[in-house]
């Protein structure tokens, strides 16, 4: 009997619908599950007839692949894999291949490489996008961790892979260690923030503008045949036009309180840690945490009792602010994304593609977009770009969009709208493109409290001073003390 290309452990409905892509592209597939009894079920009934094998343990699975053996985990991410990584270990042999698919931490991968390349094996991280139905079709893939593994994997991966209108895969190599789950969370950190844009939007025309929610299907429709032809305005523009059993639209029925797995809380995580200003996905994360507080929110708004006033404008030129608002924030939500993975690559020395993360995002995954053409675009044309605003072609596009992201950005404040991660962008992007900032002042406070020191402008970068402001404090500098 053949022997499997592949094996794959996990069978929840991820890696259900992996394996049935896989055996698609002509790959023998052995499969495991924790609970035998899924196995028994899967290979009966949706895998009947098809190049799949069920195994009932560890042992099995490995006696049935091709060496080197390659080993696809989709379990949840956490100890299990930990646990898993242990056994597979007692198992497989040096030269075979772990890859973790589920959504794991990315220090955990880092960690996780060197533990499996110490005991002679390679692994990978790879980051998985696209729900169910990309692992059935075609997901983004992110893969990550020992460079000699990639060429074992590669033919499978791009084989199964979501792939743009040349023929091109959303699946390229990533990087070492953990720069795969990196690039999947920062991913999922701008998924956080395309959504809450989304959001504000339909808050914007439904709270302001009285739109019902027939009224702004139709204008998500016509917002994907612009800029912003995207799954998400794609998804959104058919979630709008639901209707529940009675008629009436199922989305105003569900409860206002979002969930998270805390990827996108990850991202902001990073982002602290590396020093890059992430504030519209920031913003996204604590939108959803303040959305949890739905008790508080209810009582508070009882207790302030506000009113959102009539809005007096034109409606069609406002709608039409709205989405180049959008487009406009989105921009700076992808820009700051991308300044992570700059920071987080000189960090961990990862030599990242970023044309080829804008390539691998443009099919298959979440945020998948026309848009992210243009990032690689950008990319190709400067590898070194050190932000996205500083490219022509954004430049240019923001330029234009400024004038009414600031209109609807005002207006929502003016008017008592919640708008937090488009007037964070907007924040952020005035603060970037301000030769000067305050942090002057917050310097002389620093320093004044705290002997902190400071930098000045008429001498060399890299000389530090300290003033003794008080007339009665030392001349001692932080710097040169632990206390």
């Amino acid at each position: 009997m053949k022997k499997a290309d592949i094996g794959l452990i996990g069978l929840a409905v991820m890696g259900e619908n992996l394996v049935m892509n896989m055996e698609s592209k002509g790959f023998t597939v052995a499969v495991y599950n924790r609970t035998t009894e899924k196995v028994d079920a899967f290979v009966q009934g949706r895998a009947a007839g098809k190049n799949i094998i069920g195994c009932h343990s560890l042992t099995e699975l490995a006696e049935n692949l091709e060496k080197p053996r390659k080993v696809f985990m989709m379990i949840k991410a956490g100890t299990s894999v930990d646990a898993m990584i242990e056994q597979l270990l007692g198992i497989l042999e040096p030269g075979d291949i772990i890859i973790d698919g589920g959504n794991s931490h990315f220090p955990d991968t880092i960690r996780r490489t060197e533990y499996v390349e110490s005991k002679g094996l390679l692994y990978i991280g790879t980051g998985v996008s696209g729900g169910e139905e990309g692992a059935l079709k075609g997901p983004s893939l992110m893969p990550g961790g020992s460079p000699a593994a990639w060429e074992h994997v590669k033919p499978i991966l791009q084989a199964v892979c979501a792939k743009v209108e040349d023929g091109s895969p959303c699946c390229d190599w990533v990087g070492e260690n953990g720069a795969g789950h990196f690039v999947k969370m920062v991913h999922n950190g701008i998924e956080y923030g395309d959504m809450q844009l989304i959001c504000e939007a339909y808050q914007l025309m439904k709270t302001l503008l009285k739109m019902s929610d027939d009224e702004m299907h139709e204008v998500f429709k016509q917002w994907n045949e612009t800029e912003l032809d995207s799954y998400l305005i794609e998804i959104t523009r058919d979630i709008l036009a639901y209707k529940d059993t009675d008629g009436e639209p199922i989305v105003e029925k569900i409860l206002d309180t979002a969930g998270q797995k805390g990827t996108g809380k990850w991202t902001g995580i990073a982002a602290l840690e590396e020093g890059v200003p992430l504030t519209l996905i920031g913003e996204a994360v604590f939108a959803r945490c303040l959305s949890a507080m739905k008790e508080d929110r209810v009582e508070a708004s009882r207790a302030y009792a506000r009113q959102i006033p009539i809005y007096t404008g034109d409606k069609e030129t406002f709608i039409e602010a709205i989405r180049q608002a959008l487009y406009a924030a989105k921009i700076i939500s992808y820009a700051q994304g991308y300044t992570l993975m700059r920071t987080a690559a000189q960090h961990y020395g990862w030599n990242l593609n970023y044309g080829g993360i804008a390539l691998m995002w443009r099919g298959g995954c979440i945020i998948r977009s026309v848009f992210l053409g243009k990032i690689k675009e950008a990319y190709d044309k400067d590898p070194q770009l050190s932000n996205l605003l500083m490219d022509d072609y954004f430049k240019g596009t923001i330029e234009r969009l400024l004038p009414a992201w600031r209109k609807v950005a005002a207006t929502a404040l003016e008017y008592g709208v919640p708008a937090p991660a488009m007037t964070a962008a907007l924040s952020y992007f005035d603060g970037y493109t301000t030769e000067r900032l305050p942090a002057n002042l917050l310097q002389a406070q620093r320093d004044y409290f705290g002997a902190h020191t400071y930098e000045r402008l008429d001498m060399p970068r890299g000389q530090f001073f300290h003033t003794n402001w008080t007339g009665h404090g030392g001349d001692t500098a932080a710097s040169t003390y632990n206390a």
